[in-house]
């Protein structure tokens, strides 16, 4: 799925190299008796494009527009054509004479905005062109293809436009690095983060059956017995340790993503990424992370039975030696898939840990619901950093939330729907508020007198039967008596 809601194609070049042909011959399928010195931008709609996304399609020409024209159509584009003719050689020096260093006096020397060359009149000679712009391509990293075509005969011109939308859609450059001819750091680390989430049971491999899940999941279609057959012959024939124990490793599963890049199929890994939730630039987008929740004034936030179900699944894949506690390692292999821890030294005060602190289960659902009642943002930024779409079969992470109703409504009917509650233990400075707190999570004086007196806990999430349901208290303490509030 793209992002983006339209493309915008500018076509730039010398006088008279067929850019206004171009565009005239791909709407009327056939080549104009009389060209205009411009033509009028045209709007192809999403459901004739392969993308599925309206194009704009942009002529520029200095016959009949400015500099300052110019500049504006540039910044407008979401891709710049640079159109030159076969036959004609200062066509071809202009490309790096004039318009690369025009475009980056507009734009920058690090833009994002792909190019594509266009060979214009292919009709006109019988050898090509490309051994010309294959070294601009080598030079300009920001050169997505080249293009040989002609207005005349039609050849290669919805291809043209085809790939035009594509370097916009699917762009090569955050992808692959042509000159090292490798994934640039950032696809790497993308993809390795794809792999540890697409890897169920943590054991460092894709199975088959975690292989037809991710196909399902990013291809709506199930991997065929012999295409699997066939992808495993081409890792194992082409990278050392690309399999084992006849899984596909990380480095495989690198090794097939270059293989599909360097064959132009940049669709496919984008389709994985955005899966994913990335964007052009290879970050997780906002959308992904941080997902539009409405909380009403009053109202507060828990997990649902789908986030439980998802959180329960990552303990059990990263509780490796199945003890129900997860040790500082596997705490840190939990969130690898992440930029920062999320817990702090101190959640081994807020929630149950065994007798080393390493949190229990039910210590570790606690501090998510912790964690969900107080910062509900955090919740779902790290679901979407730990795959939580993807391992649910889920369009976002909205759905591992529930927003409670308004507590005057709990009040009004003397009923509660809550899981979650708090409360508040009011007092002065050396009454026993701390060991109050910790005594909740069973432990005792001694434990207490072991905390960093200058950095107490101020709160702990525990579990409580209520009419033999199970529910999570929230307590949290007021440090000094200047603190409570007057009513």
């Amino acid at each position: 799925m793209n992002s983006r809601k339209d493309v915008r194609i500018l076509l730039v070049g010398e006088d008279g190299v067929g850019k206004t042909s171009l565009i005239l011959s791909l709407v009327s399928e056939e080549f104009p008796d009389e060209v205009p010195a411009k033509a009028e931008e045209i709007t192809i709609p999403a459901d004739v494009t392969p993308e599925r996304v309206p194009t704009q399609i942009v002529d520029f020409t200095f016959q009949e527009q400015t500099e300052e024209d110019l500049e504006e159509e540039i910044h407008k584009a979401s891709v710049i054509c640079i159109v030159y003719a076969v036959d004609d050689e200062p066509s071809i020096v202009k490309i790096e004479e004039f318009w690369l260093p025009r475009i980056h006096k507009s734009l920058g020397e690090n833009s994002r905005t792909p190019i594509v060359l266009v060979g214009n009149k292919s009709d006109t000679v019988e050898d090509h062109s490309m051994e010309r712009v294959i070294p601009l391509m080598n030079q300009y990293p920001e050169i997505e293809t080249c293009v040989e075509c002609s207005a005349k005969t039609l050849k290669n011109i919805s291809e043209l436009f085809y790939y035009a939308q594509k370097a916009v859609l699917h762009p090569t450059g955050p992808l692959y690095n042509s000159e090292e001819k490798d994934l640039t750091e950032h696809c790497k680390k993308a993809l390795s983060r794809v792999f540890k989430i697409c890897d169920m049971d943590n054991d460092g491999i894709l199975n088959d059956r975690e292989l037809n899940y991710f196909q399902k999941r990013c291809f709506n279609a199930p991997l065929q017995p012999q295409a699997l057959k066939d992808v495993k012959s081409v890792v194992e024939k082409s990278v050392t340790d690309g399999l084992k124990d006849d899984g596909l490793t990380q480095k495989g599963f690198q090794f097939l993503h270059t293989l599909f890049i360097q064959r132009g199929r940049h669709e496919t890994t984008w389709t994985v990424l955005r899966k994913f939730g990335y964007n052009n630039d290879l970050q997780l987008s906002k959308e992904y992370l941080f997902p539009s929740l409405k909380i009403a004034k009053g109202a507060t936030t828990e997990l649902s039975g789908q986030a439980m179900k998802f959180l329960n699944f990552l303990f059990t894949k990263y509780d490796k030696d199945k003890d129900g506690c997860l040790s500082t390692t596997e705490v840190q292999s939990l969130f690898s898939t992440c930029p920062y821890m999320p817990w702090g030294p101190d959640v081994t005060n807020a929630v149950c840990t065994n007798e080393q602190g390493w949190i229990t289960y039910r210590g570790y659902i606690a501090q998510w619901a912790l964690t969900t009642l107080l910062d509900v943002r955090r919740t779902t930024e790290y679901f979407g950093y730990l795959g939580y779409s993807f391992i649910t079969d889920q369009e976002d992470t909205k759905t591992a939330i529930v927003v409670t109703r308004d507590r005057k409504q709990d009040i009004l009917h003397k009923q509660s729907t809550r899981n979650v509650f708090q409360c508040n233990v009011l007092g002065p400075k050396g009454v026993g508020k701390t060991a109050f707190l910790q005594g909740l999570l069973g432990r005792n004086m001694k434990y207490v007198a072991s905390l960093d007196k200058n950095n107490l806990p101020i709160y702990t999430m525990s579990t409580v039967q209520v009419y033999g349901h199970e529910k999570y208290l929230l307590v949290r303490t007021t440090p000094t008596q200047t603190e409570i509030p007057t009513f």
